[in-house]
Formats: structure tokens, C-alpha cells, sequence
């Protein structure tokens, strides 16, 4: 598994639903991207200016939401998964 360093964190998003519309099933490339997913590692946190490690808000197991085009998307292991900064993430659902 990958850990994240600095104020980074991975994220494995949900899966994309089918969507059906009037009885059409939408195929694969016309669904929309997930925004919401699960944390699955963070790194340690911001670094300031003075060296102090500011703790991120986020923990592993959280379920967020994130901006429609958030992250870079990596693939380990066949699983797809998005790094981004905590910046990123809207909110936690809870």
C-alpha cells in the first residue's frame, strides 16, 4: 500500500451507479465520476513555515466528498484510488 506524505491523502472512491434512464442503460464512459469515497491513508500532515507538523481532519476509514475533478488518479494493484490534499475534500459524511 502506498502512504501518503505531507498533507496527501488516498482515497478509494466509490463505485459509479448505473444509471438508467427511460429504460436506456448509460454506458461505462458516460457515467458520471464518483465524489464521494473512503480514506484510506493520510500522510502526517501540513509542515509550516516554522516546522510545525499541523495534524490533517481526516483519518483513514472516513467517507468524504470531494470536487468533481479532485485528485490524481493512481491504480495499484487493478484498484483505482485518487491522491489529493485535504484541500480537496469538501466535507465528511457522516
Amino acid at each position: 500500500m502506498i502512504r501518503p506524505l505531507g498533507e496527501k491523502i488516498l482515497v478509494k472512491p466509490a463505485e459509479a451507479k448505473e444509471v438508467k434512464r427511460g429504460g436506456i442503460i448509460i454506458p461505462d464512459t458516460a457515467k458520471e465520476k464518483p465524489q464521494e469515497g473512503e480514506v484510506i491513508a493520510v500522510g502526517k500532515g501540513k509542515t509550516t513555515e516554522d516546522g510545525k507538523v499541523i495534524a490533517l481532519d481526516v483519518k483513514a476509514g472516513d467517507k468524504v466528498l470531494f470536487g468533481k475533478y479532485s485528485g490524481t488518479e493512481v491504480k495499484i494493484d487493478d484498484k483505482d484510488y485518487l491522491i489529493m490534499s485535504q484541500d480537496d475534500i469538501l466535507g465528511i459524511i457522516e
